[in-house]
């Protein structure tokens, strides 16, 4: 969460996942401005990830990052371009009736 608020992403929003799937314990999306720093975020993401927990993450959609996935095994995080997070809706489709997903503390935007 902090390496996402030291790049500057936007609408980061947290979604539990224990109980209600068996992919992660934790889903993480949010958005970045542009492809060019969701790349970034990405990647520094991934490095933070490797350094920090001794884990290589996996990632998906770096060549374009209009929408990319990071698989660091408990969490997962998406990060996308505002126009391709609004097609997508993660944030809905995960849901599953409960409350709204939580947003982030942090600086709004």
């Amino acid at each position: 969460m902090q390496s996402l608020d030291d790049d500057q992403a936007v609408e980061v929003v947290t979604i539990p996942l224990a109980g209600k799937s068996s992919i992660a314990d934790h889903m993480v999306i949010a958005s970045g401005k542009s492809s060019r720093q969701v790349a970034s975020m990405a990647t520094k993401l991934a490095a933070k990830i490797k350094q920090q927990f001794g884990r290589i993450a996996r990632i998906e959609g770096l060549p374009v990052a209009d929408w990319v996935l990071i698989d660091a095994d408990d969490v997962i995080v998406h990060l996308f371009r505002p126009e391709v997070r609004t097609f997508y809706n993660l944030e809905r489709m995960w849901a599953f009736g409960d409350e709204a997903p939580a947003k982030a503390a942090g600086p709004s935007a």
